[in-house]
């Protein structure tokens, strides 16, 4: 049996020669990582909820299932699992909190978590907590899936979702409260650029304070900070419906 824990390595930010890669990141408490199984692929077996417990690498708590056959494994935990609570994946199964099946056998108005772009990938949208895609209809092989964000995108019949909600729904209403527990989670102190001199940020410098002193924002290292700065395609975007933004795909 796989370890289902390992300890998560700290890099601070840095990359292989020690430099700064990523800024604001520092020490952080010690945490395991808990492999979790996207892909339900347990087809035909039964799974016993055993407990459901807390992960410090996501938003959604996780629920350790014991199957029949002696292997556990943690899944993320929807809203409405219990403890003692039965799952199971594969075609055919009931349609109820915590099973996987294909879309194509999920019935439309139905709420899903856990869902993969690619059949057999493993489950890669609505994983955060109290997220959900909504199967709105069915046409040509494929299940049209309203997103979170409002995008409806087609996803193939056969690529695996779980049915419900992803629990710990309030956890976006969650005030971290202190500097201190920031810093347990890795996160180190952001200083403002029109604080800072104009050797270390552009917007740094002036007499008193004053504003970027620029047409538009930059950041440390020079580079627009303001709209689209990403200019890449990505081989899934010929399956987007409607955009996020409102409107048709172009």
């Amino acid at each position: 049996m796989a370890k289902l824990k390992t300890i998560k390595k700290k890099h601070s930010g840095r990359d292989a020669s020690g430099k700064v890669v990523v800024r604001h990141q520092g020490g952080q408490h010690k945490r395991y990582i808990r492999k979790i199984d996207f892909k339900r692929n347990k087809f035909g077996i039964v799974g016993k909820v055993v407990a459901i417990e807390y992960d410090p690498n996501r938003t959604c708590d996780i629920a350790l299932i014991q199957y029949s056959d002696g292997e556990k494994r943690y899944i993320l935990a929807p809203q409405g699992l219990k403890e003692n609570d039965t799952i199971s994946s594969g075609k055919g199964v009931d349609i109820q909190i915590g099973n996987a099946l294909p879309l194509g056998g999920v019935p439309a108005g139905t709420i899903v978590h856990n869902v993969e772009l690619t059949p057999g990938k493993g489950g890669q949208l609505a994983r955060g907590a109290g997220t959900g895609a909504i199967v709105s209809s069915k046409e040509g092989g494929f299940v049209f899936l309203k997103l979170p964000s409002s995008e409806v995108r087609r996803v193939h019949e056969d690529a695996m979702a779980t049915i419900g909600q992803v629990g710990n729904v309030e956890w976006k209403n969650e005030v971290i409260g202190k500097a201190g527990r920031a810093r347990h989670m890795g996160r180190r102190p952001t200083v403002r650029g029109v604080a800072q001199n104009p050797r270390s940020h552009p917007h740094g410098g002036g007499e008193a304070r004053s504003g970027i002193g620029m047409k538009y924002p930059k950041t440390y290292t020079g580079r627009k900070a303001v709209g689209n700065t990403r200019k890449r395609k990505k081989y899934s975007n010929k399956y987007i419906v409607s955009r996020r933004k409102g409107g048709r795909k172009k």
